[in-house]
């Protein structure tokens, strides 16, 4: 029986985001449809109506999140709601996991599922008012809220992914891929611009594909045909950007032959000179028992033709260690391409096997002992290679954009270059300014010369 809220008691939900960008952006588009319909929110269990989990299910460590969450929510406060990623998987032996785990949970919805969330939340928690959205506090007009600091935000441009590679379940989640309208896209992209926003991060599981599944149909904005493809997209999103001062960075790009147009808009500073490209591996053999569209010679030969092009490119990558069948002398050739690609900024998972997917059936498996060791050792061999690369920017004067500067900066504070996306890059330790009058704010740019390195970080003085 659901709880009757008296009439002037605003109801008020608690809310927990968990798993990737693409997850948050979820999450977002939730808590602005709350905030419009004037449910106020929280981030604590105790006091809130209910409560809503929004939860990852990629990886076992993930899952085990995710569930523990939700128990702790039902703990804390009794009355939950689950949606995301984690709410698409089933059980073994059949039905829902998180039912089966947490019979008592009020709904359960998979990723990208607002409506069936407010249809949800309206059964256990009456609505106090109709929606419009300029009651949104908070938010960026039509962009919505936004769980970011209010200086950068994330930009979801489609949703799935049309890739089956062996150790990944994403499709079984979240479908094929499913491309935004353009026009959609730009004008989110123009209200968080007016907004404020100085950092746009494009993201989507293949951001190099967005189109596919439209043909790359022709959209309208302001008035003027756009395509519905990446091309077109970063050159509009570029044009946004410029009056603002703003950046746009680029994540999840497939290395399709067609990101060497981008490469060109990134020569020219339209956006950012930095591309996020999940290689994962770099041998062909295992390229091919991962379903993997690209081969590790291939992608060689695109990061050399890119760093030509565009000199102040910066790649980051994804990889995977201990991959069922993956040898000795495969472990090696991984360790060497990224050595010889000159990986900025990598990132290594050991294999996990996630409930589902197709590799776990492959043969091969390693020892547990021996994916972590070899994502050690490639955890070493990659920080030499960043480490280095980041030494060759002492002496060089940067803007970083300002993400912390306690007391206008006076004793320094924290930022990021163009080389550094939020949260999985590097930062910028800023030192106390030399000059009195040089002050740094929060989501504002300043000039800093680069004096030093610290581990992944780069050390500069204010200028």
């Amino acid at each position: 029986m659901s709880e009757v809220l008296s009439p002037t008691k605003t109801p008020k939900v608690g809310f927990v985001s968990l798993g990737c960008p693409k997850a948050l952006t979820d999450s977002e588009l939730i808590l602005t449809q709350l905030s419009a319909e004037g449910y106020q929110t929280s981030k604590t269990f105790e006091g809130a109506d209910l409560v809503i989990v929004n939860t990852c299910g990629f990886i076992d460590d993930a899952v085990k999140e995710s569930l523990d969450t939700i128990g702790e929510a039902l703990a804390g406060n009794g009355r939950v709601i689950v949606t995301g990623c984690l709410g698409a998987r089933s059980a073994e032996g059949g039905g829902n996991l998180v039912r089966a785990m947490h019979p008592s949970v009020l709904a359960v919805t998979g990723p990208h599922a607002t409506q069936e969330v407010m249809d949800a939340v309206h059964s256990h928690c009456p609505k106090p008012h109709d929606p419009f959205m300029d009651l949104v506090p908070g938010a960026f007009g039509e962009a919505g809220v936004k769980l970011t600091p209010r200086h950068y935000a994330y930009l979801k441009i489609s949703e799935g992914c049309n890739h089956r590679c062996t150790f990944c379940i994403i499709p079984s989640m979240r479908g094929d891929l499913v491309s935004r309208p353009v026009g959609d896209v730009l004008k989110e992209a123009r209200a968080l611009f007016e907004g404020g926003v100085k950092e746009l991060l494009v993201i989507s599981q293949d951001t190099s594909a967005y189109g596919v599944d439209v043909k790359y149909r022709t959209g309208f904005w302001d008035g003027r045909p756009v395509k519905t493809r990446m091309l077109d997209l970063v050159q509009a999103l570029g044009d946004l950007a410029a009056p603002h001062g703003a950046w746009v960075r680029l994540h999840y790009v497939y290395p399709y032959p067609s990101v060497d147009e981008v490469i060109a808009l990134m020569a020219t500073g339209h956006v950012l000179p930095y591309l996020d490209v999940p290689f994962q591996h770099s041998h062909p053999d295992v390229l091919k028992r991962m379903k993997r569209p690209a081969s590790g010679e291939k992608n060689l030969e695109r990061i050399e033709r890119w760093r030509d092009a565009c000199p102040e490119l910066v790649v980051r990558s994804t990889f995977i260690a201990g991959f069922p069948g993956e040898t000795e002398e495969e472990f090696q050739h991984l360790l060497d391409f990224v050595r010889e690609a000159q990986i900025d900024r990598a990132g290594c998972f050991a294999y996990s096997a996630v409930d589902g997917a197709a590799a776990n059936e492959l043969p091969g498996m390693l020892p547990l002992e021996l994916r972590e060791e070899r994502r050690a050792r490639f955890m070493a061999v990659a920080e030499e290679v960043s480490t280095a690369r980041l030494r060759r920017r002492v002496g060089a004067t940067m803007q970083v954009l300002v993400d912390a500067a306690p007391g206008l900066g006076r004793k320094g504070g924290v930022g990021r270059s163009y080389a550094d996306a939020p949260e999985i890059d590097g930062t910028v330790q800023l030192l106390p300014p030399e000059k009195i009058s040089k002050t740094l704010k929060v989501g504002e740019f300043t000039r800093a010369r680069i004096v030093g390195t610290q581990g992944h970080d780069l050390v500069a003085l204010p200028v």
